[in-house]
């Protein structure tokens, strides 16, 4: 079967919609729910999505990067733009899901859908590798398996696909038929059910139920019994089932799990017979999915030797950008294991978010099993990387070297790796951000290391995704038209500076605030352009401030007179921020000094206040209500005064992170969002609704055994009376893990079980109990991550997580994964 051509028109008929078209047969190839993602605009069709922001704020940017076809649902556009093509519906989500669901209706590929709580994505992707050779796949790109990902997945089917492998997640009930009906698995795979994504269910039981529906017009069904305990299994869908277990009867029965020199060893009991299988991890998680993918290979019909060859074979899936510092001042993108034009784009959109180096640098390996001609599909790599508005390319592979006069930038081409790594010492990296991204053949691992500054061992890995997630649930708590400021003091609270900036840029928060002038300076030079407050403004630096255009809090007369003074005479309007003491008594404006104020701000026209704000003492707290109400008040009856006085209404701010949460009435203007960017926030229960944004990490350096009866580090406060076996790892008080962690009080996460501390903390370095544990020298420690969080941490030394983040040492290499 051909794949259907798509006229706006005819797209108009399939949503049976109401349509207003200047050019009927405008031809649509790609579909665009963000108009920062833009590869062919005169060929793609523009949804203007409701979710957190009205997708419809968008459309005069997505009409100034060549769109020209919209489905919309407020026909107020179809005046302000004569020249476009709108298609009308109801709800643009439903006309997204409707279309995608009648282009999969074309084809009669197999189709394997997967879902449940975790490990969805690398079975995904673990499959594509294992039946690449028998299949032209069509998958998922990354992890798209949303309500809007998987429409977006299922777009990309075309006639020369036999197989299609579509991973499904859903956060609520009533979800999962939709998404069943669009991607029609003919076999089902469910990877297990957790807590994970537990807040839109009231029971584990619910969520497996809503979950199962994916599958409810499968042909085969694999899953574990395990993870379907709360139901009768003559309920489970689908008309076959394939089962697998490590712990009971099934039909791939595992026996055995041994790990051997970094590989796992397996032995089951399939159809009466035993059987083996070597899988190259050793992780509790990637065992468990290579137990997934066994069982699927089997129920296929692949033989058990056929399975084993296949399965010893399989390599490390990194679904996700690394964002690292790299040498000669450069950032580095690490995207080094994967490559096809979807996950091309995302790439490039993460690229573009990088503000901090003007010049662009993309080192692109030839792309493989796309299916397409050579000239087509290098064309249109050209044309995206000159619209993604690239540097420079650095092209490695015999196919994408014969079409270089397709790229009109600076290029240079290399054979293989080999090459590339032979002439790297006289090739120019500085000051510029370089994204690696190559097909894993190329083993572009070996140029990333070349890029990269060594790491010290202890790293702190900061989740910019679930960062965008944490931003996105307050965006739905904030009623609209409310402002976002979000507060990136203290170096964005341990875990960067351009880097988190660079994100909430991109994610359209409206200002951003610091403590010092000097924060502000580096994000300006870095290329931030959001507007900046600078809370504690001093008066040494009011020059560099406004050369910057930094916007200073002003909280007493004093500093304001002092800044009025520092302003040329050329200066009219400069913004400012007015802050008022409604009861924290750290800094600003007291009643009694309001009239005073009025008097200075109304003899200049030097000064724009940009708004006037105050801080909540207690939020989050229920038992200080009372005092947060009159915190409330205060604030109010003084910003009407200066209003009435002012002549103009400047935004007003007084909600902090727990302020959102617990006080949506008092929301105002803007709101002030601190620490729950980084998952926490004092007014929710175990922070739920939250993702964890951050893991610290570090290595073992050497395993000891010791005999009853003696001691470890400093002052020999470690003492093991019956002998034992420690660990020493690569973090210690220089690095931020606090002193008061030592003997005991403190435990870190070694393959997977906790472990004390032994002894003091050193300046470097840290001793661990792990008797019983096999560990040895370059095990991974986990400070802390989403299993063993910070909030224990900062309980069990009788502080906050604001503490413990902000401590983290500078030489504590961040890297920032991007998905």
């Amino acid at each position: 079967m051909l794949k259907p051509i798509y006229t706006i028109s005819r797209i108009a008929e399939i949503l049976n919609a109401d349509a207003k078209l200047i050019d009927e047969q405008a031809f649509i190839q790609y579909l665009v729910i963000d108009s920062r993602s833009v590869l062919v605009p005169e060929n793609s069709l523009f949804f203007a999505l409701a979710s957190h922001r009205n997708g419809h704020e968008f459309i005069p940017d997505a009409y100034h990067k060549g769109i020209r076809n919209f489905v919309i649902t407020e026909e107020k556009y179809l005046s302000e733009y004569p020249d476009c093509n709108f298609i009308i519906v109801n709800d643009v989500l439903e006309a997204l899901q409707k279309l995608a669901t009648a282009h999969r209706n074309h084809f009669n590929l197999k189709t394997i859908g997967i879902t449940g709580s975790n490990g969805k994505t690398i079975v995904k992707e673990w499959l594509y590798q294992l039946l690449a050779a028998d299949y032209n796949i069509v998958r998922s790109p990354k992890s798209f398996n949303s309500q809007i990902g998987v429409p977006l997945s299922v777009w990309q089917i075309d006639a020369d696909h036999d197989l299609g492998i579509f991973e499904a997640g859903i956060s609520a009930v009533d979800e999962m038929e939709t998404l069943a009906s669009i991607i029609r698995p003919q076999i089902g795979i469910l990877t297990n059910i957790r807590e994970a994504h537990a807040e839109g269910f009231n029971s584990k039981k619910e969520k497996l139920i809503e979950k199962l529906k994916l599958f409810k017009a499968a042909d085969l069904l694999i899953y574990s019994p395990e993870y379907v305990s709360d139901i009768s299994l003559k309920d489970l869908p689908g008309k076959k089932h394939f089962s697998w277990s490590s712990s009971q009867a099934a039909d791939l029965r595992i026996i055995a799990i041994e790990p051997i020199e970094g590989n796992c060893y397996l032995q089951a009991i399939y159809q009466d017979r035993e059987i083996e299988c070597m899988l190259p991890f050793k992780d509790k998680a990637s065992i468990e999915n290579g137990m997934i993918c066994w069982a699927t290979l089997l129920a296929l019909g692949y033989s058990p030797e056929q399975a084993d060859q296949r399965l010893e074979k399989l390599s490390h899936v990194s679904m996700r950008l690394e964002l690292k510092n790299g040498i000669n001042q450069c950032s580095i993108i690490d995207d080094s294991y994967s490559a096809d034009i979807s996950s091309l784009a995302i790439a490039l959109d993460f690229l573009n978010q990088q503000n901090q180096h003007p010049k662009k640098t993309v080192i692109l390996s030839e792309l493989f099993e796309t299916g397409r001609d050579d000239l087509d599909l290098y064309t249109e790599i050209a044309d995206l990387l000159a619209q993604k508005k690239v540097s420079r390319l650095i092209g490695i592979g015999p196919h994408i070297s014969k079409y270089a006069e397709l790229f009109k930038f600076e290029t240079q081409f290399f054979d293989d790796t080999n090459a590339f790594v032979d002439a790297f010492p006289g090739l120019q990296f500085s000051h510029e951000t370089v994204l690696v991204k190559g097909a894993r053949r190329f083993d572009f691992g070996r140029i990333s290391k070349l890029l990269t500054q060594k790491i010290h061992d202890t790293v702190l890995e900061i989740d910019l995704n679930a960062m965008v997630g944490n931003l996105q649930f307050y965006r739905s708590k904030i009623k609209p038209g409310v402002k976002i400021m979000a507060m990136v003091k203290a170096f964005s609270y341990g875990s960067g500076s351009f880097e988190i900036a660079n994100l909430l840029q991109f994610h359209k928060v409206d200002y951003l605030a610091v403590a010092y002038a000097d924060e502000g300076i580096a994000l300006r030079k870095a290329g931030i352009t959001l507007p900046i407050m600078v809370m504690s403004p001093e008066e040494s630096a009011f020059e560099a401030l406004i050369k910057y255009r930094l916007e200073p809090e002003i909280y007493s007369l004093e500093i304001l007179d002092s800044f009025l003074n520092s302003l040329s005479d050329y200066e009219f309007d400069y913004p400012i921020h007015i802050k008022i003491d409604s009861g924290m008594h750290r800094l600003g404006f007291d009643s009694d000094e309001i009239e005073k104020l009025l008097l200075l701000l109304s003899g200049s026209q030097r000064l724009n206040v940009k708004s006037i704000f105050s801080h909540l003492v207690a939020s989050g707290e229920a038992e200080h209500d009372g005092f947060t109400q009159q915190q409330i008040e205060k604030f109010c009856l003084i910003a009407s005064q200066l209003i009435a006085a002012l002549g103009y209404k400047p935004l007003l701010h007084i909600a902090n992170t727990s302020g959102i949460s617990r006080w949506p009435n008092n929301q105002m203007d803007m709101v002030r969002l601190g620490i729950g960017l980084y998952g926490f926030d004092a007014a929710l229960t175990n922070n739920r609704g939250l993702q964890t944004v951050m893991t610290l990490k570090t290595t073992v350096t050497q395993v000891k055994n010791l005999k009853a009866g003696e001691t470890v580090g400093y002052s020999r406060r470690g003492v093991m009376p019956y002998g034992g076996k420690i660990a020493t790892v690569k973090i210690g008080y220089a690095d931020g893990y606090n002193r008061a962690f030592g003997n005991g009080v403190g435990k870190m996460l070694i393959n997977g079980q906790l472990v004390p501390t032994i002894g003091s903390i050193c300046m470097d370095m840290t001793m661990l109990d792990i008797t019983g544990i096999d560990v040895k020298p370059g095990d991974e420690a986990i400070v802390f991550n989403q299993d063993h969080t910070i909030m224990q941490l900062a309980e069990g030394v009788g502080t906050i997580p604001y503490e413990i983040l902000t401590n983290i040492s500078q030489r504590v290499k961040r890297v920032y994964f991007y998905e």
